[in-house]
């Protein structure tokens, strides 16, 4: 049986990198199934997937290898072996809105999400923890008030739970490119419109004030510009002339946690894939 890993590789930029590292896997009898790199304002940062034939991965002496290799580049290498039949493993960051978290936690219940499972719920508020032990979940308070400090915490839980991909259900806090990179399309999050439109927080109030009378919620792949990732699932609803905007947002609510379930479903289905910025089913 073939094994699998994911190798993410950040730090500052300089020459050489891509190869020091292929040539150790090379050594290590490993075949580079996927690799992507970009470097931005002199930051380097690398995504690649190797496998290996059955046998062949040595597991102590690539890490202890990696590690050799990330103290003399001086960058951080992070390594995530994966089994190829086991579930997805996932982790729900949210903040106070129950309606995606508990659409979520019902499609697994119910085996709509049959190749994962919730291993942890992560928020930056404590008022869904009675949510997470209602299903059993281990909740994770971390206060947002310095995002560097957060965000490197929240690494450590992921890193814990040995997280596969990531659900925002209407996480309110923005994660920076550093964050995002190490989970580079395995950040699912749901927008409150049909994305590019009225991006940021207050979308339901923009679009209201606007007067649409249609509109939509976007789950999408988080990129490194804000509201701006590759769309996986759009749904949309008519607005009848007499709504309030508390009757929108209610409305937008139930759509938010359809293409979010959605959205999880397809990129499970393994049959996603991005190509320049657009998500394409393969």
């Amino acid at each position: 049986m073939q094994r699998y890993a994911t190798i993410t590789v950040i730090g500052r930029d300089k020459t050489g990198v891509i190869a020091r590292v292929t040539n150790f896997l090379f050594e290590q009898k490993a075949n580079i199934e996927a690799l992507e790199e970009a470097v931005t304002r002199g930051q380097f940062s690398m995504v690649l997937q190797a496998s290996w034939k059955d046998g062949q991965l040595k597991p102590t002496t690539l890490r202890r290898g990696l590690d050799a290799l990330a103290a003399d580049l001086g960058m951080e290498i992070k390594l995530r072996l994966t089994e190829p039949r086991r579930k997805q493993r996932t982790a729900i960051m949210v903040t106070r809105e129950p309606a995606c978290p508990e659409a979520l936690l019902a499609a697994f219940k119910k085996g709509q999400l049959k190749k994962a499972e919730p291993v942890v719920i992560i928020g930056n508020r404590a008022d869904l923890g009675s949510l997470a032990r209602s299903h059993k979940l281990p909740f994770v308070y971390i206060p947002w008030n310095d995002r560097k400090r957060a965000e490197k915490r929240v690494l450590e839980v992921l890193d814990k739970y040995e997280v596969d991909f990531v659900v925002l259900a209407r996480f309110m806090k923005i994660l920076s490119p550093d964050f995002v990179w190490r989970f580079k399309n395995k950040i699912i999050n749901i927008h409150p419109s049909l994305l590019p439109s009225f991006p940021g927080p207050q979308a339901y109030r923009q679009a209201y004030e606007h007067g649409v009378k249609i509109i939509g919620v976007t789950a999408h792949f988080v990129s490194m510009h804000l509201d701006e990732g590759p769309v996986i699932a759009q749904e949309s609803f008519h607005v009848k002339p007499d709504w309030s905007l508390k009757r929108i947002v209610a409305e937008g609510q139930k759509h938010e946690a359809k293409a979010l379930v959605r959205a999880v479903k397809l990129y499970l289905t393994k049959r996603l894939d991005v190509y320049w910025g657009t998500v394409k089913q393969v």
